[in-house]
């Protein structure tokens, strides 16, 4: 329940209630992000989304939450509809809130995208257009009328690190500033344009440089937030069970995938990239302190990771099957793991990144945030989720016969 006490930013000034207009409110991220704001903060919010299933919790009618005026849900797509624009210019009116008053803020957040490696490598197009032409109108509605934008973008705009060019027996390469991200410091370095993996970080980049302009040209307020894997329940989706079957997710939630069938898990080209992880809930804690320390935030670019839970992606593998283990009460398959290639698996024009470590100065510097949750403890968090929504009906998936023609 959303505490009566009068909130107050970092600086101590009190925190006006505003009205959120959240698209991409229905996912991963949008999810845990409206919880936190229904359950602790006078906030409203107009979630935007194709899909309610992770909020339909906090949409049903019930005389135990007290946030049921206080949460909209308008099933849009904003590739194709009308109403994103009168949404974003009429929020604070809808909810009997001013733009310009004294009394109301008004901001956007903009979570939508096309953001797996399966997709962006063999839907390059449709990720160019999600990811850059598609959020064209909402920098522009927001710039228009005054608005403040938070924006999501993706680690991957760093593409790869200067120490992947490195001679392969450099000492150089055991020098952790060759493959430190930092947000103003870092070169983006993308593959080579048949590489189409790279499709998604350009357009990410795009749409943050043109973000910038508008704030240096324009006035606009804006943060930009790079996430680094951000981990926990209701990430993505299981393929066949909430997703389709030939859908590709990223890393957790295939692995995840994997160890529910009692299927080896596939490591990618050897599973030797190394990876940062960070629990959703630690992540959130960042988003909010974004969103009610403006004078802080605006105009910043944050990394939100957690560079202490670094792991390779076997590493990873090995670590979700001991825990898995755990949570499940199931022994582990004696071959807990198989090799495939990057083209086996994603496709003809799949690059990576081999390391990716961000930098936290900044982050700590204005928002005084710093992650919290151990490697271990958000594996366990996540795969006791996975284990309790999807077990049953992955057993009950497995035993029905294939249906045949």
């Amino acid at each position: 329940m959303a505490s009566s006490a009068t909130r107050v930013d970092l600086d101590g000034s009190p925190i006006k209630p505003m009205t959120i207009c959240m698209i991409g409110a229905g996912g991963f991220i949008g999810s845990h992000l409206c919880e936190k704001l229904m359950a602790e903060t006078p906030h409203k919010v107009l979630a935007l989304d194709v899909y309610n299933d992770k909020i339909k919790h906090l949409l049903e009618p019930s005389d135990g939450h007290p946030w049921s005026d206080r949460i909209q849900f308008h099933r849009l797509n904003i590739k194709h509809d009308s109403r994103l624009e009168g949404l974003i210019k009429t929020s604070d009116l809808l909810l009997d809130l001013v733009l310009n008053g004294s009394d109301s803020l008004s901001q956007t957040i903009n979570l939508a995208a096309i953001c797996t490696p399966a997709d962006y490598n063999t839907r390059p197009l449709d990720t160019i257009y999600s990811n850059f032409i598609d959020a064209l109108p909402v920098v522009k509605y927001c710039s228009e009328n005054n608005k403040r934008l938070i924006h999501f973008s993706t680690c991957e705009v760093y593409g790869k690190t200067i120490g992947s060019f490195l001679p392969k027996d450099s000492p150089l390469r055991q020098d952790p500033e060759y493959y430190l991200l930092k947000e103003n410091d870092s070169p983006c370095i993308f593959g080579s344009i048949e590489k189409q993996r790279w499709s998604y970080a350009c357009a990410k980049q795009l749409i943050e440089r043109l973000i910038y302009a508008e704030g240096a040209e324009n006035g606009l307020e804006f943060t930009i937030v790079r996430p680094f894997n951000w981990i926990g329940p209701r990430m993505d989706f299981i393929p066949g069970i909430d997703g389709p079957s030939e859908g590709v997710p990223r890393v957790l939630a295939c692995f995840s995938n994997n160890l529910l069938r009692r299927e080896p898990l596939k490591l990618v080209d050897g599973g030797e990239s190394q990876r940062t992880f960070v629990y959703i809930k630690d992540a959130i804690d960042a988003v909010m302190l974004m969103i009610e320390n403006p004078t802080r935030a605006n105009g910043h670019i944050f990394n939100v990771g957690n560079p202490n839970n670094e792991v390779t992606v076997r590493q990873l593998g090995e670590m979700m099957t001991e825990v898995y283990a755990k949570v499940s009460g199931e022994p582990k398959l004696e071959q807990p793991t198989i090799d495939v290639s990057s083209k086996e698996f994603y496709g003809v024009g799949y690059d990576d990144s081999d390391k990716r470590i961000p930098d936290m100065t900044i982050i700590n510097r204005q928002l005084g945030w710093n992650p919290k949750t151990s490697l271990w403890d958000l594996l366990e968090s996540t795969l006791t989720y996975q284990h309790r929504t999807y077990a049953e009906a992955i057993k009950k998936a497995i035993s029905q016969p294939a249906s045949t023609n």
